[in-house]
């Protein structure tokens, strides 16, 4: 089977960047063939081709505002790119705002089934994360008044983005109507899919398929052997990430290491409010990271927000680490209560107090049950196998039906 892959970015800038390569590097080793359309960029990993096209932030802000809403530029591109390829069935990943629905109209009239892996909740929402600047989770947007992106300014507090999100948003809504040109939705946690049913019922009769994330086969260099002595959080450094609560809960245990991994706009703050217990290890990527996981007693995901089938959470119990998480979005679905990890309310620095408390307890042999039941969980979840078995048969049914 040849497979098209697209994505909005040809290079790792977050998780459903890493599930696009993943899946790309799985495809191949079962024998299928891959064929990538991106965008260009310096930072682009193995494969990029000649028919990706220029980001709109390398445009004119005039022309960057109206390739966000609709990229002519992506559609000829890809116009180019099935004439020559021909692939059986196109799988979309990120490309609302850079390569943009104009794809969508291409696909149809070169008759490709579309699969689009729903990484976040930009069919239902205008600024993609249901959640305010100031931390609100926010629905309002789902009665379909989509001046209250504006009204909110949800993305980043910004009076011109939010504009602009809100006009792509009611334009693809109600224009292009893009869940109608796509074949069959992935969606990468069961509350992923819940989230979008309120809004977009109809969703209930199209083809779908809820499977969580997948990750590499580790190399053992990569396993944990023993427990280590510090916690960890791994990723980016914002707001809706919860880290101001991770960093009270341990300003109030100074006895336990806390180490900071990542980058974003919130470091200077954080840096700021930290005891000397907690480090801030800048960006980490490749073996370095790997190595950091592997000798960390567990990593934490504190956030606030909507995640849906956060990374962290399974490379770190792919690696034997247990995870602490927030009670919010998918995150319930990948952390099994006092077996690979514990779960806290959102926010609560008392609850994430006492779950680190929790595993603090455990004996050196409860704690390696603990590991190994997390190597067990990911092998069964997040393997590549368990995800490529559910993912070619899906494939396979949308191409079966598939009327062009």
């Amino acid at each position: 089977m040849k497979i098209l892959l697209i994505n909005n970015f040809h290079y790792i800038k977050g998780g459903s960047e890493a599930v696009y390569f993943n899946m790309a590097r799985m495809f191949v080793r079962m024998g299928h063939e891959v064929v990538f359309f991106s965008c260009t960029s310096d930072r682009n990993l193995d494969g990029a081709n000649e028919y990706f096209v220029k980001p709109n932030s390398e445009v004119n802000k005039l022309v960057g505002a109206m390739r966000y809403i609709y990229n002519g530029s992506a559609a000829r591109a890809l116009d180019r790119l099935l004439t020559e390829h021909k692939p059986d069935i196109a799988h979309i990943h990120l490309f609302w705002g850079g390569l943009s629905s104009s794809i969508l109209g291409v696909l149809k009239r070169h008759k490709i089934p579309v699969v689009h892996t729903v990484h976040d909740y930009r069919l239902i929402c205008p600024a993609y994360l249901l959640r305010r600047p100031d931390g609100t989770i926010c629905h309002s947007c789902f009665n379909g008044n989509y001046l209250n992106c504006i009204k909110y300014r949800c993305a980043g507090n910004n009076l011109i983005r939010s504009t602009l999100m809100s006009i792509e948003f009611f334009i693809r809504r109600w224009f292009i109507q893009p869940i109608n040109a796509i074949n069959g939705f992935i969606f990468v946690s069961r509350f992923n899919y819940e989230q979008h049913l309120k809004v977009l019922p109809q969703l209930k009769n199209r083809p779908y398929l809820i499977a969580h994330n997948a990750i590499d086969t580790l190399p053992e260099s990569a396993i944990s052997k023993t427990m280590g002595n510090y916690y960890l959080y791994f990723g980016r450094l914002s707001p809706e990430k919860g880290l101001i609560t991770l960093i009270n809960a341990f300003n109030s245990l100074p006895h336990l290491q806390l180490k900071i991994v990542g980058e974003g706009p919130q470091t200077e703050e954080l840096k700021r409010i930290a005891n000397r217990n907690i480090e801030f290890c800048g960006y980490q990527s490749g073996d370095t990271l790997r190595a950091t996981i592997r000798d960390c007693k567990a990593i934490i995901v504190p956030s606030e927000c909507y995640e849906n089938n956060p990374m962290t959470i399974i490379e770190a119990s792919a690696a034997g680490i247990p995870a602490i998480g927030a009670r919010i979005g998918g995150i319930p679905e990948i952390i099994v209560e006092g077996k690979t990890g514990y779960i806290f309310t959102p926010k609560s620095v008392e609850e994430l107090t006492e779950a680190v408390s929790k595993l603090e307890s455990l004996t050196s042999e409860q704690y390696e049950v603990m590991s190994q039941n997390c190597r067990e969980f990911a092998d069964e979840k997040f393997s590549d196998r368990a995800l490529y078995n559910k993912v070619i048969d899906f494939y396979t049914s949308i191409l079966d039906s598939y009327e062009s």
